[in-house]
């Protein structure tokens, strides 16, 4: 059996037939049509199982059988046209090193793009723009015509030499893509220009005058400041990973075991076992525990918690969390990518990697989308030549505006950014969604179903308490209770102990210390004999005089054999329950509570919680079939649970919500987990996905409509190449820009 952890996630793979995940760096693709290319070739390797190419990201995660060679793979991606490259989980820092890098070119290239394209546009109309300018053009025409021809070569074959060079690469192919479209359309005017310059013979009844270098320039310049405004957005939609990555400190300072000397040491010697040194301000370079010292640690950005929590000795800290008070020892225990940080990473990435249902609808349109643009395109010159009664040099620039103008890269940018800024931006706050299908099932949940213990409640007894007879006093008779039970392994007896801790009740000693199992415990505190145990232990008459809060149990404190008085403990509601509850009603949602206590306890706590139905006394094996039942009621149910019992309903459901306080293997079943184990993370969940699909969809309009009405407005004239090059930047940066909002 094969076991792999992810943070306090694991998950188990068995047999020898267990699928494994690669994931590939794919260079060369630049739109929806790319993505749909390298996608069937890599299914076509035999043992692929899935694969998903992300646009916005160039990364491919494939699913294969565990026999499949990677070089066969890469074979194939190359053959389509594109190249690939393994890599690791541990590249976020390189990755994003790529993504600016790649940025800083697309505009080192626009930069010379667009001086020289605005130099060949002012040639071409400052004889119409300036009056009495007309006659001095026509003199030198031949001359400006070169000075057009000169810039404009420096603009095609330097700044925008990737266009033409991808283009030739996908032609060997027989592929076709967005650099195929801006290549044949700027190549045909720069080429008809070139000729009418210098082989004017070769086109008789062509004009000098009829040239079109400013077309073929100030395209390539304004599809170069687009793909850099589009390169520099999506950094920002992939960042949330780089500063999850950023959080692990570069040195650890080691104390060395024969001296104590302090040493630093890079990250990658750091080994497990290791008494590593944290100051004030530092990350935590690794998870362990704290062996000598306290602090205070601010955990936001792995939990979501925005106060910082108190790491005595023995507590354990998280690699990456912030300590904020003083300096502590801790030893070394989860390194590298075993730490809960590195486990955070790999499932942001692999969400991000994966693909909404919804992304279908843009992979079959860009499947068939280029091929049909050329036919249109095709279509236009012929039409405009032949029943347009226009000449080559008109019907040229229609067919080059509709070439131009149909960019399909807002179509494959429309999904993948809005799944990774939201899929980020839950990430940095506690949310981790594990699969883009999960934002797509949380924003259809008409019903949460919550696990009680541990979900709504704490999932620990506390005191919520204390009733004293006449003549005593309450805080003696829990100091007296604390000390007996400070002996005691009994989950009620901690929970009194810790409530007197609280009220700062110092504790006494205790002799002869007796624990009898399901009843009570004894000892002697100061001469007295102090039990405390069950009510049973008491009158009937004395008994009934108190009534515990609702769902509460009760112990009865007895001095010297007589009722001294009782304190009730329960499982408390978290704070956060009510308002989580309440959030989720006011987005339309039904809550609903499955638990396997009593009836009566159930109805305490739901009451508390203001859920309106529950469902009691549910066994382990029955949360699934009540979860079956709730989905008879119409909507997506999502269920909201911590526990190994949960683990079937987690899975039954359409969205599992795990507690990363609570067991592995509820984690491993859900599709999101809350890394704080807060419940008031539920309905933030629930309004991320939803608010990620709200985008998603209006990305994928935008991006239709764009099409749908620029490719007909270019092949009928009304737009000019130059307008339709700007129409087509914008397109993909409104995309991008639109995807951002969820950083917010």
């Amino acid at each position: 059996m094969d076991t792999t952890t992810l943070g306090n996630t694991t998950s188990i793979k068995t047999g020898p037939q267990a699928a494994r995940h690669i994931d590939l760096a794919i260079e060369g693709m630049t739109c929806a049509s790319c993505v749909a290319r390298v996608e069937k070739a890599i299914a076509k390797v035999e043992g692929v199982q899935e694969v998903a190419v992300n646009l916005a990201t160039n990364r491919a995660r494939v699913k294969t059988a565990p026999d499949v060679d990677v070089e066969a793979i890469r074979d194939r991606v190359e053959r389509a046209g594109y190249t690939a490259a393994p890599v690791g989980h541990e590249d976020a820092a390189s990755f994003d090193r790529e993504h600016r890098e790649h940025a800083h070119e697309l505009r080192k290239r626009f930069l010379v793009a667009a001086p020289f394209a605005a130099v060949v546009m002012l040639v071409s109309m400052l004889p119409m723009i300036v009056p009495g300018l007309d006659a001095f053009a026509m003199r030198h025409m031949a001359a400006l015509n070169y000075v057009q021809f000169a810039l404009t070569t420096v603009v095609m074959f330097y700044a925008g030499r990737d266009f033409f060079r991808i283009a030739a690469r996908n032609a060997r192919h027989l592929t076709a893509d967005m650099n195929t479209l801006v290549a044949v359309g700027t190549g045909a005017a720069y080429l008809f220009s070139s000729v009418v310059v210098v082989l004017p013979s070769a086109l008789p009844g062509i004009g000098a005058h009829e040239v079109y270098f400013d077309t073929a320039a100030v395209v390539i310049a304004l599809i170069l400041l687009g793909r850099w405004l589009e390169a520099r957005a999506k950094v920002r939609t992939t960042d949330a990973i780089s500063r999850l990555a950023a959080l692990v400190p570069r040195v650890a300072h080691r104390i060395s075991r024969d001296g104590g000397e302090i040493v630093d040491v890079e990250m990658e010697y750091v080994r497990r076992d290791d008494l590593l040194l944290v100051r004030p301000g530092e990350n935590i370079p690794v998870d362990g525990t704290i062996v000598e010292g306290a602090s205070a640690v601010d955990e936001s950005m792995m939990t979501g918690e925005s106060m910082p929590v108190e790491k005595p000795v023995g507590a354990t800290v998280l690699g990456g969390t912030l300590n904020t008070t003083r300096s502590f020892t801790m030893r070394a225990e989860r390194i590298g990518g075993e730490t809960a940080l590195a486990a955070i990473i790999r499932t942001v990435e692999a969400a991000q990697a994966s693909k909404a249902p919804v992304q279908r609808i843009a992979d079959r349109v860009a499947a068939i989308f280029v091929p049909v643009v050329i036919l249109i395109a095709l279509g236009t010159f012929a039409g405009w030549l032949i029943a347009g009664d226009a000449g080559v040099a008109h019907a040229m620039i229609n067919a080059v505006a509709v070439l131009v103008i149909a960019c399909p890269c807002a179509l494959g940018l429309a999904v993948p950014t809005a799944v990774i800024a939201g899929t980020g931006n839950g990430a940095v706050r506690g949310i981790l969604i594990r699969r883009a299908e999960a934002l797509e099932l949380a924003g259809e949940v008409t019903v949460v179903a919550f696990d009680k213990t541990g979900t709504l409640t704490h999932g620990r007894p506390e005191v919520v308490d204390i009733h004293v007879r006449e003549g005593v006093d309450e805080r003696e008779l829990l100091r007296l209770a604390a000390s007996v039970e400070e002996h005691s392994e009994h989950p009620i007896g901690r929970s009194i102990v810790q409530y007197a801790r609280e009220q700062r009740i110092a504790r006494a000693a205790v002799t002869g210390f007796e624990a009898e199992i399901g009843a009570g415990v004894r000892g002697s505190v100061e001469g007295r004999n102090i039990y405390v145990g069950s009510a049973a232990s008491v009158p009937a008459e004395i008994a009934g005089d108190y009534q515990p809060p609702a769902g509460a149990g009760v112990v009865w404190v007895t001095i010297d054999g007589e009722p001294a008085g009782a304190i009730a403990v329960a499982d408390t509601v978290k704070e956060q329950a009510a308002g989580a509850v309440r959030r989720l009603k006011e987005m339309g949602i039904n809550a609903v509570m499955i638990t396997g206590d009593a009836a009566g306890v159930a109805g305490a706590v739901a009451k508390q919680v203001g859920i309106e139905r529950y469902i009691a006394g549910v066994l382990p094996g029955e949360k699934g079939e009540a979860i079956r039942a709730l989905r008879h009621d119409g909507g997506a149910v999502a269920m909201v649970g911590d526990g190994v019992n949960d683990a079937p309903a987690l899975a039954e459901a359409d969205l599992g919500i795990a507690m990363a306080t609570g067991a592995d293997v509820a984690m491993a079943t859900a599709d999101i987990t809350l890394i704080g184990g807060e419940i008031g993370q539920v309905p933030d969940a629930i309004a991320l996905s939803r608010r990620v699909m709200r985008i998603i969809r209006q990305n994928l309009f935008w991006a239709f409509i764009y099409n749908i009405i620029g490719i007909p407005l270019a092949a009928f004239g009304v737009l000019d190449p130059m307008i339709a090059g700007a129409a087509m930047a914008l397109s993909s940066v409104s995309v991008v820009t639109n995807s951002l909002r969820l950083r917010r």
